[in-house]
């Protein structure tokens, strides 16, 4: 602690020396000074969790015999690394490369995590348009199907399956597939940082922009368009990686009623180094909500402007650059069409969601599924006479035998979220599975793949 404090008081009276001979301004020494001080800070923080780190691991080798392994955080594009923080990978696959299925806690339908959802009330649209896991592109590349003004490479991550988009100069970053906004869509993805990440470096942030607006982007237009031009939010991690446990994230959309940017607070998920979390944003007309993990960060309902055709999202990093910080984002999912719950399945008869997700392989829910399994369960107790049959569906990855079995193994584990966490009489709910027996999309694209994992309520 004293050889730090040393430190850090030698390197800011050393800064301070030369900016006074260079003449520069007070409010670049208060920078540096702050920057130096976050980051002995930090550096005293870890010291100390590494000594909290070692009594609980003779805590858990007494009481389990066995010694807890800490997670490597190293990939190939020395990225940051852990499992997820909400509940499991995105699903890219059924058979996970090997014909089983991987599932653990066969039908026990809870994940440990989906309650912690409990206030989330995110709904995916009906009809996935676009999936992108990068799978289709190589290690060190930059993916095909995307377009830049800067650079980025995809890299793997240990600890977490597919491949990532590693992004760290300021520049922007465009989906050419998506070339359309409709009134009514959702988008989701993943997203890490590096560990430590310093306060003062780039900022990421996506718009859904117009035709012009792509345009203007790559021209160095600016991080901050008017409502007419598109709807910005910027995403940054403060003080990401320390051993505090949290870090909070500022969103930020900018839009023609707004007067001034306005700021929501979110959690950064930065405990033993796990720097990632799952955005989901819903445009209702001209309504827009930002969910970070399970918290609604943003419901704001005049945030596009009605009559302007929204057509494209753009990525992009900007602000202060530090080498050494980067992100890290892939799972995309792009789906259309305004979620209609209880017409479907009370009218019509039929309900088929894709916003039910599971571990790839496996019958675990990931969390982020609850606002949909929430919204069914509503329905259910609004109309109590109703029995429904729970119906799984897979893609064609991984061998016939093995999907089939995972389908009823994931039907049978929604019916007990619906019972444990909702309260739904047992006798109300029938299950089956029918693998990849009946698929309602191609199984030759991430998409169509992404449409045939479904869920479907058929009233009784």
């Amino acid at each position: 602690m004293k050889t730090l404090t040393l430190i850090s008081s030698v390197l800011i009276l050393g800064i301070g020396t030369a900016q006074a001979q260079s003449g520069l301004g007070d409010r670049i020494k208060d920078r540096t000074q702050q920057t130096l001080e976050n980051r002995v800070e930090q550096k005293v923080d870890k010291t100390v969790n590494k000594g909290v780190d070692k009594v609980e691991n003779k805590i858990d080798s007494t009481a389990t015999g066995k010694n807890k392994k800490k997670e490597d955080k190293k990939s190939s594009g020395n990225s940051s690394s852990g499992s997820s923080s909400n509940g499991g990978s995105e699903e890219s696959s059924e058979g996970s490369g090997s014909g089983k299925s991987g599932a653990g806690k066969s039908g026990s339908g809870k994940s440990g995590s989906l309650t912690s959802y409990s206030k989330y009330d995110f709904v995916p649209g009906a009809k996935i348009i676009a999936q992108e896991d990068f799978m289709q592109d190589a290690v060190g590349d930059f993916p095909a199907k995307w377009n830049t003004n800067s650079s980025g490479e995809i890299v793997t991550v240990d600890g977490d399956q597919g491949h990532w988009l590693k992004i760290q100069k300021e520049g922007c970053f465009l989906p050419e597939f998506i070339t359309d906004l409709p009134e009514n869509f959702t988008f989701e993805y993943d997203l890490y940082c590096s560990d430590d990440f310093n306060y003062y470096s780039t900022e990421f942030f996506m718009t859904f922009a117009h035709t012009d607006n792509a345009a203007k982007e790559f021209a160095g237009w600016g991080r901050f368009p008017n409502g007419k031009d598109g709807v910005r939010i910027g995403l940054h991690p403060t003080n990401a990686g320390n051993s505090s446990g949290n870090s909070t994230v500022y969103s930020r959309a900018n839009y023609e009623q707004m007067l001034n940017n306005s700021v929501g607070v979110a959690q950064f998920n930065t405990k033993n180094g796990r720097n990632k979390v799952h955005v989901s944003v819903w445009r209702q007309k001209t309504r827009l909500r930002v969910y970070i993990n399970e918290e609604k960060i943003w419901d704001l309902p005049r945030a596009f402007t009605e009559g302007v055709k929204y057509n494209s999202i753009v990525f992009g990093l900007g602000g202060m650059h530090i080498p050494e910080d980067y992100y890290l984002f892939s799972n995309l999912r792009f789906a259309v069409g305004a979620p209609d719950t209880r017409n479907k399945l009370i009218t019509e008869g039929k309900l088929v969601t894709r916003g039910i997700l599971f571990a790839s392989g496996s019958d675990v829910i990931r969390p982020e599924s609850y606002g949909t399994i929430k919204d069914i369960a509503n329905v259910l107790k609004e109309n109590p006479d109703v029995k429904v049959k729970i119906i799984g569906h897979t893609d064609s990855d991984g061998d016939d035998k093995t999907n089939l079995e995972l389908s009823k193994k994931r039907a049978l584990a929604v019916k007990n979220a619906l019972i444990n966490d909702f309260g739904i009489d047992e006798s109300r709910i029938e299950t089956d599975g029918k693998g990849e027996s009946e698929p309602s999309d191609a199984n030759t694209t991430p998409a169509g793949k992404a449409n045939n994992r479904r869920v479907e309520f058929i009233k009784l």
